[in-house]
Formats: C-alpha cells, sequence, structure tokens
C-alpha cells in the first residue's frame, strides 16, 4: 500500500492538487456518496442480488484514491493505519467475539 499511497502523493504534487485535511476529507465523503449511488444502481435500488459494474469499480477506486491522498495530506502511514486496525480488530474478536467496539 505504501507504493500507491506514494503514486497518489506524487500525481497529486505534479497536478498541483495539493489540499488541506478537511478538503481531502471532504472529497472522500463526496467519493463515498458517489459509491454509494452506484451500489444502489448495481442492487436495482434493493430489488435485485448486487451485481458489480463498471462504474462501481470506478468509484470504488476513487474513494481508495481519496482515501491515500487523506493520508498523505495528514502526513500518516496508511498500510501502517490500516494494519494496526486489523490487529484492534482481531484482538477484539479474540477477547470479544464481536467486530464492533461495543461504545
Amino acid at each position: 500500500m505504501r507504493e500507491e499511497q506514494q503514486r497518489v502523493s506524487q500525481l497529486v504534487e505534479r497536478l498541483e492538487l495539493m489540499k488541506d485535511p478537511i478538503c481531502r476529507f471532504l472529497d472522500l465523503q463526496s467519493e463515498l456518496g458517489e459509491l454509494a449511488k452506484e451500489l444502489l444502481k448495481a442492487g436495482g435500488y434493493g430489488k435485485k442480488p448486487m451485481e458489480p459494474t463498471g462504474p462501481l469499480a470506478d468509484e470504488l477506486g476513487d474513494c481508495l484514491f481519496s482515501l491515500l491522498a487523506l493520508c498523505n495530506a495528514l502526513g500518516l502511514d496508511g498500510e501502517e493505519a490500516f494494519v494496526r486496525s486489523v490487529q484492534k480488530l482481531e484482538t477484539r474478536m479474540e477477547q470479544t467475539g464481536r467486530a464492533d467496539s461495543g461504545r
């Protein structure tokens, strides 16, 4: 994932798309909304089984790009954050048998 995050960083810099973390977060929110719309369409708005489509994959890619751009804007290592999150989930499941934090 570090390679992908570096690639995003280089592209953002080359295209002069540098933004502050708040703007990057809002961009991610926007992309998640577009992904939600494609998910609804792929499932016929709940009327048929989900069928992944090209546009759905495109929106998912946009979300990943935006998330890595946010990591860069915050100065965080996305891979490190991901590994910590997986470890936290594994520990929680071992200790409580639940995926949620119980809050």
